[in-house]
């Protein structure tokens, strides 16, 4: 029979707190069956619990044979030792007040106990559906509830279907247009009418809540453990949520459980917003397990932001130190939206034992990658390389750009080795650079903060540099640069006489041009009157006199880089006079021989070689008359 009235008495009895002793008392009748769930033991009666759990009236019928009284364990019991009280009540009289917070434990411990209607009319396990199905999976915040008390019993659960119905609700209410059920889109401690208005206090205020963001439940799933996180985020975008939006949603996700990510902003962007009427706990994650799922799912996309935020995780990742498997996948990912990148992003500092400040070996295999992600960034010729017209070479630019910033920024870092100055230098094609200023640069850089280093030294990292490929400025500073070995000054020099005889011809070119314009002012007055028309006399106008304020100038630095020779020539004669062994003609010719300029035609070396042939004279030959602008800038003006 079953204990008559109701429970008259719940407490603990004994000293051994380790355990513990539970009793129902209740009409003089004693306990005739024990059960332990979690340590607890549970003195109870056989009746209440057989008439309602089928897995309990198997384990009396399996025991009667033997003893009266049974004690039984209950391994693995979903929820514990409260869940267990709470079904204890139910079987005893028939009542349970289900929530959000304990449905799915209550769902998942009925199926545990078969609590099936075979054992009783109107069930816990059917109570426990039924309101699942009715109260949780209609509102979002229910639903968000149900589905995070899902983390102990995920397998059950699984089984159960408790999740998958879960995460198919969220994700279509998510799609939704909210407003048209007059669902509250946001919980952020504001109550919202079945209109839409906003309610203070009951009051319909007038003032409706802002429909247009998709990111309002960004802070809701965020208090889900990582793997209910990742499945929901698969789910949504099975249900082709937009990938931005799910990109986003993870990146606000790891922002809140990652302090540090984004150094530039102390708190998570995008919402401001906090979630007061919730009463939702964030999930314990730990960090290392949460980076090695994340770089797993992370959705295949491009963006700035993006590209700052797998920054920040590589960042994180070589802080913990997780593996490098890992870390690989984050910097291909990386690699092939380098051209996105920041010169602020890729300074990642070495957190391992190495005697430089910056990770330079992370952002080489970065380069790598990049270099790699697109054939055609390897074919590209650079006599045929259009930087307007091709994408990819546009990319190239950037990247270039980027490398070349960056290898300036730690030149600086005297524990930086030369090979790998020249190393990240050379990571990129030639293609990439069309001016090589910024590679000039982070040489100069690198020299002045490195003094100790030796002439041969500074010769062979001077070889990535193609001063051919240097603009007049560059060459202006790098003749007057006393860093630079005296055999890297003479081929500037050289090339920037090289460049002076193009302008002076291109001068030339303009001036026969001139000349042409001006006899055909004589023309027929049709023709007078049509160019008089389109404004062409007054330009040609001026472009003479502008060209001719250049070739003032160019005569003016002709005359100086004639001085530069002149001293060059009496700083070596001086070191052949100190130095008798190096009177051979063998020195004579190293110093000044064809070897400066490996690149020159035989007719350029001819001039470097000859004493007589000074700068005024090679010019003078193009045309007497003729020079070319020049000025000498600083080396900040690059």
């Amino acid at each position: 029979m079953a204990p008559a009235g109701k429970i008259s008495e719940f407490h603990r009895d004994g000293n051994d707190w380790n355990l513990g002793i539970v009793r129902f008392c209740n009409a003089n009748l004693p306990s005739d069956i024990t059960l332990v769930v979690d340590g607890m033991y549970f003195h109870l009666h056989k009746f209440p619990l057989i008439s309602r759990c089928g897995r309990i009236a198997n384990i009396v019928e399996e025991s009667r044979s033997t003893i009266d009284k049974t004690f039984k364990v209950l391994e693995e019991f979903p929820g514990g030792a409260d869940t267990f009280f709470m079904i204890v009540k139910f079987c005893y009289s028939g009542q349970v007040e289900f929530t959000p917070k304990n449905v799915v434990m209550l769902y998942c411990a009925a199926d545990y106990l078969h609590m099936i209607d075979d054992y009783g009319e109107d069930n816990l396990l059917s109570r426990a559906e039924s309101f699942f199905h009715k109260d949780c999976l209609r509102q979002w915040k229910d639903c968000i509830l149900a589905l995070q008390s899902c983390e102990p019993v995920i397998p059950r659960a699984d089984k159960l279907q408790i999740i998958s119905r879960c995460l198919n609700a969220l994700s279509v209410m998510v799609c939704t247009d909210c407003s048209l059920f007059g669902w509250p889109m946001m919980m952020y401690g504001r109550m919202q009418s079945p209109g839409g208005s906003i309610l203070w206090n009951g009051i319909n205020t007038g003032a409706r809540i802002d429909t247009s963001e998709s990111d309002w439940w960004f802070e809701d799933i965020s208090c889900l453990c990582i793997e209910l996180f990742e499945r929901l985020i698969q789910t949504m975008a099975a249900k082709g949520i937009r990938p931005r939006n799910l990109a986003h949603a993870i990146m606000y996700y790891c922002k809140k459980y990652l302090p540090g990510l984004d150094r530039r902003q102390g708190g998570q962007s995008g919402i401001s917003t906090k979630v007061v009427s919730f009463s939702i706990a964030p999930a314990a994650i730990d960090e290392g397990v949460l980076l090695q799922r994340v770089v797993k799912f992370l959705p295949e996309k491009k963006g700035k932001s993006f590209c700052r935020f797998l920054l920040g995780l590589l960042r994180v990742a070589l802080i913990l130190g997780i593996n490098h498997t890992y870390q690989d996948l984050l910097e291909k990912k990386i690699g092939i939206q380098l051209e996105l990148a920041t010169l602020d992003g890729i300074l990642i500092p070495s957190y391992s034992d190495s005697d430089t400040l910056y990770n330079t070996d992370c952002v080489e295999r970065m380069i790598h990658h990049f270099v790699h992600s697109e054939p055609s960034l390897t074919s590209i010729s650079p006599i045929s390389l259009d930087l307007e017209t091709s994408p990819s070479s546009e990319r190239l630019k950037r990247v270039g750009k980027l490398v070349d910033n960056y290898i300036a920024e730690v030149a600086s870092d005297v524990n930086m080795k030369p090979g790998k100055v020249r190393s990240l230098a050379e990571a990129l094609p030639e293609s990439s650079r069309s001016l090589h200023d910024g590679l000039y640069r982070a040489l100069d850089i690198y020299f002045k903060a490195h003094p100790w280093l030796l002439e041969k030294e500074r010769e062979q990292m001077c070889t990535i540099i193609d001063f051919q490929k240097l603009s007049i400025d560059a060459c202006a500073h790098a003749s007057q640069n006393e860093r630079l070995p005296l055999r890297v000054i003479l081929q500037v020099l050289f090339f920037e006489q090289l460049q002076l005889r193009t302008s002076l011809a291109g001068c030339l070119r303009a001036l026969d041009a001139e000349s042409a314009l001006a006899a055909s002012a004589t023309a027929p007055n049709e023709i007078t009157d049509q160019i008089a028309q389109q404004g062409g006399w007054v330009t040609v106008i001026r472009e003479n006199q502008v060209l001719k304020v250049d070739m003032a100038r160019m005569r003016s630095r002709v005359g100086e880089l004639e001085e530069e020779f002149s001293k060059i020539k009496e700083e070596m004669k001086k070191v052949k006079r100190s130095h008798s062994y190096h009177s051979s003609p063998r020195f004579i010719t190293g110093g000044l021989g064809c070897k400066l300029l490996p690149r020159s035609s035989d007719a350029q070396s001819g001039l470097v070689e000859s004493s007589v042939a000074t700068p005024r004279a090679m010019v003078e030959q193009a045309q007497p008359s003729t020079s070319h602008a020049s000025h000498r800038h600083s080396l900040s003006s690059f």
